[in-house]
């Protein structure tokens, strides 16, 4: 990680693209400001280039954060998601952040994969054509292997790893910034968050470990209808290079895309929101990235998922509890949900029950079982934000992918079908969870698991000795005692529970 001094240089450099492109504060909005900020924009517009005269104001923040690099390109494609809340020409205007980038010469991709193959390009690929599109860390080509079979090859950008650095450095120091001027700000745990990006950044810049995501995701998506995978085609993977199947279908980010005959886009957005939480509920491993750039589709309904970079991972804890939230919210069982979030330490224990569930009744109540054409998502994020404020929720690090990826996924199903209603679409993946994991026989199944471990670690316990356990049992009893009763009643819970779950 760069040191303070370059950070914070870097913060200043990016300020100031941000001033030159009239990105910063943008004149188009600077009537909406307060007069003393009005008065500072003016000021910093006056040393604004030439390109802060040109195109509209997403336009000019697009040409921005493309000059500022690859972590500011990835915050473009979250915002470019989310017309509902910017305006929907801001956020076409930032889409080409998404895979439509400059692209770097095709000479240093083949001399990229060479240098990881070890020999010539030609004695793995017949023919290995110009860039199809460009992001912020890497761009695809299109290929054909010498057994004929037709691949997209992803390739790193040069030097990429020293911006990404650079970036986060930057990022980093900023947090800090926050923590330290901006105390109401701490609950957000801009540093915390900074690690995550960090983390899940540095997996990114790895295409080996991102062949081995899709290949996980790719076995977990094909346990349901919902969304597919390209097949990893591992003789063509290295360090900085990926190469996957080709993907029949047409980008959902290209012009025109849902407006292809035979498309279902009803069912499509729904496609998209179960196959998210299918695999975060069932597996606990998700795409963590699931902007239009990296979805392409086919009628009637079909979904292909591309650039495995961006995993996120959940817990079993972490999965009842979203799943219980989401079931809580799909009943309007606010009491319950208010319930999973002190049980999950969501909530401090400070706080009352009933005064949580009351507040996420006057969130719930107006958005559930409505159409996402008549729901603010602007007005709803305003609201949760304060009430997490109110209720001294802090940022939890484990679930910001997760957040991120809940925020983007509706974002894309809304454009998809403005009409879509996000809890009849999750309703059946989280009704299925809750029946297969919350049953009765799931509880016992659970129960006998425990107590299986239990006798494990109990039996263990009693090999470390050097005589047979009963033997302790026979020169110690009043010591152990109490250790034959514990492991006979995890024997007796063993027996009860594999006796009720083979009658059911």
């Amino acid at each position: 990680m760069p040191g303070q001094i370059s950070s914070a240089l870097r913060l200043i450099a990016a300020g100031w693209v941000l001033v030159r492109h009239d990105a910063l504060v943008p004149r188009e909005i600077s009537h909406l400001l307060p007069a003393p900020v009005r008065f500072a924009a003016r000021v910093l517009r006056l040393a604004s280039g030439p390109a802060a005269r040109r195109g509209r104001p997403g336009e000019r923040l697009a040409a921005a954060f493309e000059k500022l690099g690859p972590v500011s390109i990835k915050m473009g494609q979250l915002l470019s998601t989310r017309g509902d809340i910017f305006g929907q020409t801001f956020a076409e205007d930032l889409s080409r952040l998404k895979d439509r980038l400059p692209p770097f010469p095709t000479s240093q991709a083949v001399a990229e994969i060479e240098a990881g193959l070890g020999r010539p390009l030609g004695s793995l690929f017949s023919d290995f054509a110009a860039p199809v599109g460009a992001a912020s860390l890497a761009q695809a080509h299109a290929a054909q292997m010498a057994d004929g079979r037709r691949v997209a090859v992803k390739v790193l950008r040069p030097r990429i790893e020293r911006r990404v650095a650079a970036d986060l450095g930057a990022m980093a120091l900023s947090a800090r910034w926050v923590e330290a001027l901006a105390p109401p700000l701490r609950r957000l745990e801009p540093k915390a968050f900074v690690a995550t990006v960090a983390r899940s950044m540095a997996l990114e810049l790895d295409m080996r470990l991102e062949a081995a995501a899709a290949s996980e995701l790719g076995d977990v998506m094909a346990r349901d209808p919902y969304m597919r995978a390209p097949a990893v085609v591992w003789e063509g993977v290295g360090k900085r290079f990926l190469t996957l199947e080709w993907v029949q279908g047409k980008p959902l980010s290209a012009a025109g895309a849902l407006d292809e005959p035979g498309l279902d886009r009803p069912a499509l957005a729904d496609n998209l929101i179960r196959a998210f939480l299918a695999q975060a509920l069932d597996h606990g491993v998700f795409h963590a990235d699931l902007h239009e750039g990296n979805l392409f589709i086919a009628a009637p309904a079909q979904l292909f998922a591309v650039d495995f970079g961006i995993v996120g991972r959940l817990g079993p804890g972490e999965r009842r509890f979203l799943a219980e939230i989401l079931w809580g919210f799909i009943r309007r069982d606010y009491r319950r949900i208010a319930e999973v979030h002190f049980e999950a330490g969501y909530v401090p224990a400070t706080h009352g029950i009933d005064d949580f569930a009351q507040a996420l009744r006057a969130v719930g109540e107006p958005i559930v079982g409505r159409p996402a054409s008549e729901v603010s998502m602007g007005r709803l994020l305003g609201q949760l934000f304060e009430i997490t404020g109110l209720f001294d929720m802090h940022m939890r690090s484990e679930l910001v992918l997760l957040q991120k990826t809940m925020v983007t996924v509706e974002g894309v199903a809304r454009r998809i079908d403005p009409d879509n209603d996000i809890w009849a679409a999750a309703r059946p993946v989280v009704e299925r969870w809750i029946a297969r994991e919350l049953s009765p026989a799931a509880r016992l199944k659970d129960l006998a698991g425990k107590g299986q471990k239990l006798l494990d670690a109990l039996t263990r316990l009693a090999e470390t000795k050097d005589v047979p356990a009963a033997a302790v049992v026979v020169e110690r009893p009043a010591t152990h005692a109490g250790l034959v009763a514990v492991i006979a009643l995890a024997a007796l819970v063993i027996a009860l529970s594999a006796l009720v779950l083979g009658r059911g």
